[in-house]
């Protein structure tokens, strides 16, 4: 799972970018249409696409270079299925294939509360990253590269002193504290893993 908010600049010259006070997560891109009546394919970037993607959700959709609607509009979910392997949406305010092919490209994405609202359990990885890696004793390990989530659990990506990738499982007996505040975490790893 992945989300961004770059600057001003880059808002104002990249129709993807998202402005600084935007706290939004990527959920999906929309593909070509499907059918008649205005359903669309869908790339998803959310390992939550009953939760993130159920009828009902309001999505903010931003156009892709090749999008032929250029604004920045929301999307109402009225449908989510599956056809084999792949994701198709339904919105309240397309009808037609030509609105459908109209948003070929876009990116849709989620709004998420900051990372001062959110449960002591549960982050979005692109809050995480950067955060510096710290033993018990107050020792550096690395830098928190990503937050992967997974079905059985999620695992810490760790780019150690010497550039390696090391993957900690985020689990309370190896990640006892992050500390939002100073942008720390401390890590009790198994010897010899960093």
């Amino acid at each position: 799972m992945t989300a961004g908010t770059p600057g001003q600049e880059a808002h104002e010259t990249d129709p993807q970018a998202l402005p600084d006070s935007a706290e939004r997560l990527r959920v999906a891109r929309i593909g070509k249409p499907h059918g008649i009546r205005g359903e669309v394919t869908a790339q998803l970037y959310t390992d939550e696409p009953e939760q993130r993607l159920a009828p009902g959700a309001e999505l903010i959709r931003t156009p892709g270079a090749q999008t032929l609607d250029r604004s920045t509009t929301t999307l109402t979910i009225t449908r989510q299925r599956w056809n084999k392997n792949i994701a198709l949406l339904s919105f309240a305010e397309i009808s037609d294939r030509d609105s459908a092919e109209a948003l070929r490209g876009s990116t849709l994405y989620v709004a998420v509360p900051a990372l001062e609202d959110t449960d002591e359990d549960g982050w979005y990885s692109h809050e995480l990253a950067g955060f510096s890696c710290v033993d018990a004793a107050g020792q550096p390990l690395g830098t928190l590269k990503e937050l992967l989530t997974g079905a059985a659990q999620d695992l810490l990506v760790v780019t150690s002193g010497s550039g390696e990738e090391v993957m900690v499982p985020f689990v309370e007996e190896l990640v006892p504290e992050v500390d939002v505040e100073n942008r720390r975490i401390v890590l009790t790893p198994p010897a010899g893993l960093f």
